[in-house]
């Protein structure tokens, strides 16, 4: 998208204001930094105002500044930070933005809080582009409740006055239902003059951004305002909205993907997050969860029941109740119920992790298989494998993790327990109950169990009277009855 409308008027800077410490989160954590659907408040206001091409993106911070400086960093690093030590109002945290922005004195200034992240770039350029003709615009909203939120006052030509806030609104203004969203875009040449000028003679003893409005009224200027969607200027102040805010973006984006080409059976019951991908075709059942930077491939069936974090499912996978974390999936793979793949597991082509299943750090071979009830840690299994119920990789001796190799077409006996480190060659077997300590080579069979003692009569002995030996004593099949 370019940073210039059709009249030459560029977007020469965002302002982000960051610096606030949101007490009503009640959070040693700065409040910009709270997440909702895998990205934190500030990021995704970035990410909204990205798209627009801005020249300069500044970003006042104050509390909690290093956070939130090495937040912004790591996923926006074009971004300059500008720090307000004293919060002094949003005045005050513009003044200081512009600090950080001496040779800006033309173009647009777009300013919007941090904490507002169910703004879209489609909203904000609507904005933008009604400035082109106007010193300022302001992006506002109807509510049904307005308490908290400074009032539009309009004069009787209908046309933006000034903006009231509520804590010095008359009567008359605390009924006016439409509401400053704190979304602005100044005129770049304007803005440095008027902002000089606004005091700090309110209620709060801060300097109000607000009172640009009526300053640049005040001289003359035109000043816009743009009606959006109470939805879409929802702010998060506590623990509540950020639930609400993650609402409305679970919503939005479950309705995005399904119009892309997903299909959802319950789509009330899936939550994805902004960072993950899917394709067409895909399929997500009932209680699906997809977070951080998970990609789903076309064919794949997801749920139900599943809960899967930067995990990438290859095409035509079927993944049944399943916790997955770091986990590659691969084409035509089965994996669940009840299973649990960690970090570092790796499935082949039509390989498959059955019900009760864990692996970590291990690779399946494909068309390997797992079918049941087992543990798999840090090993190497071949294609074509099968690995029998309640099988133990044994992978760690008190101290350190070792690694067991699995070679081709092999047969592992239910029940087996493979030391690490231990390696068994292609085609080999094991036979099931052994402890494998030593190497089984290609062809052979491990067999790691001692041979099978009967002790006669030793319930009659020990538990004489007991419900188990009433019942050897009916047994006409005992070889030694007294």
């Amino acid at each position: 998208m370019s940073n210039t409308t059709n009249s030459g008027k560029s977007l020469n800077a965002v302002v982000i204001l960051a610096a606030g410490m949101g007490t009503r989160m009640k959070s040693n954590q700065p409040k910009v930094l709270h997440s909702v659907l895998g990205l934190s408040l500030v990021e995704h206001v970035l990410g909204a105002v990205a798209p627009l091409d801005a020249q300069n993106t500044v970003a006042v911070v104050g509390h909690g500044r290093s956070l939130v400086e090495a937040k912004i960093q790591n996923s926006h690093p074009a971004v300059i930070s500008a720090f307000q030590e004293q919060q002094n109002g949003t005045g005050h945290a513009l003044a200081v933005a512009l600090e950080a922005l001496p040779d800006l004195d033309s173009g647009l200034v777009l300013v919007m809080a941090a904490d507002t992240p169910l703004l879209t770039t489609q909203v904000l350029s609507s904005l933008i582009a009604v400035a082109q003709d106007a010193a300022a615009s302001v992006l506002t909203a109807e509510l049904i409740d307005p308490t908290g939120y400074g009032r539009i006052i309009r004069n009787l030509a209908g046309d933006l006055d000034q903006i009231v806030e509520q804590s010095d609104a008359t009567a008359e203004q605390h009924k006016v239902s439409e509401v400053n969203s704190g979304v602005y875009v100044f005129d770049g040449a304007l803005i440095r003059d008027a902002l000089a000028r606004v005091g700090n003679a309110n209620a709060q003893g801060e300097q109000y951004l607000t009172d640009v409005i009526g300053i640049l009224r005040g001289d003359g200027h035109t000043v816009r305002a743009l009606v959006t969607s109470e939805e879409n200027i929802l702010g998060v102040n506590d623990r509540r909205q950020l639930a609400q805010a993650g609402q409305v973006l679970r919503s939005r984006i479950v309705e995005q993907w399904m119009l892309d080409g997903v299909t959802m059976i319950d789509p009330g019951s899936v939550w994805i997050d902004s960072s993950v991908t899917l394709h067409p075709d895909v399929t997500l059942l009932q209680n699906v969860q997809l977070t951080g930077t998970t990609v789903v491939h076309p064919g794949a069936v997801v749920g139900p029941d599943c809960s899967l974090h930067n995990t990438v499912v290859e095409k035509s996978a079927k993944v049944v109740r399943t916790v997955a974390d770091s986990a590659h999936i691969g084409e035509e793979a089965s994996v669940g119920p009840f299973t649990y793949l960690r970090p570092g597991t790796i499935l082949g082509k039509k390989a498959k992790a059955g019900g009760f299943v864990e692996m970590k750090n291990a690779e399946l071979g494909e068309g390997a298989k797992v079918p049941h009830l087992s543990y798999v840690g840090d090993a190497e299994i071949g294609e074509g494998t099968n690995i029998g119920a309640a099988t133990i990789f044994v992978n760690y001796d008190g101290e350190k993790k070792h690694r067991t190799t699995i070679g081709k077409h092999a047969r592992i006996g239910s029940d087996t327990m493979l030391i690490a480190p231990v390696t068994v060659g292609d085609g080999a077997y094991t036979a099931a109950g052994s402890v494998i300590t030593e190497d089984v080579p290609a062809g052979a069979i491990g067999v790691g169990r001692s041979r099978q003692r009967n002790i006669l009569d030793w319930v009659l002995r020990r538990r004489p009277g007991t419900s188990s030996a009433q019942a050897a004593v009916a047994d006409s099949s005992m070889t030694n009855t007294k």
